[in-house]
């Protein structure tokens, strides 16, 4: 199951990657059943879950700093069935990284304005063919990893898309488009 609706997830005051870009990042990180997954800046866990379901044999860490967001990923985890495949981490990335296992799939959608050294630390613990999706609203932080990914063109194959998403809402007999906040999703290869 791919794009669960939002309104399924326990979510509080804590920011949720929305559903149309969850079901887009999950599609371009490609996560086999069998992958090791780690998601940086997890948030309430959204794509910590759509992970979770992709690989059922596998195994995700979510790395989150806030405690309200813990919590938060820890019950939706429990809601979903997937809480023995899903491990927490409090911690500010890059810290809380050095012990994980080497991964095959990083998902990125907060970064505390540490992306570079994110970067390199995930650089060095993702296998050959791994993939890596970053989720971005504001244009310094999508440059900054264009400029990180620049910088390691000889490890990295990558692309860039930018999505913006409408509800209609109904205003009297009318139905209008309201916008949700446009999203740059990266998406990087390590090359073989």
């Amino acid at each position: 199951m791919l794009g669960i609706p939002d309104t399924e997830f326990h979510r509080g005051d804590v920011p949720m990657t929305k559903e149309e870009v969850r079901i887009l990042t999950i599609a371009k990180a490609r996560i086999r059943p069998d992958a090791v997954v780690y998601d940086i800046g997890a948030g309430t866990g959204s794509l910590t879950i759509e992970a979770a379901l992709q690989a059922p044999q596998g195994t995700v860490y979510a790395i989150e700093r806030k405690p309200e967001a813990v919590a938060l990923i820890h019950e939706n985890a429990d809601i979903f069935g997937v809480a023995e495949r899903v491990h927490v981490i409090e911690a500010e990335a890059p810290d809380g990284m050095d012990a994980l296992p080497p991964c095959d799939t990083v998902l990125i959608g907060g970064s505390g304005s540490h992306l570079a050294a994110i970067l390199d630390v995930v650089d060095g613990k993702l296998r050959k063919g791994g993939r890596i999706a970053l989720n971005f609203i504001t244009v310094q932080t999508l440059m900054s990893a264009i400029e990180w990914l620049r910088a390691h063109k000889t490890a990295y194959n990558y692309e860039t898309i930018h999505v913006q998403v409408n509800r209609l809402r109904q205003v009297g007999p009318y139905d209008m488009a309201k916008a949700e906040n446009p999203i740059y999703i990266v998406t990087a290869e390590k090359k073989a």
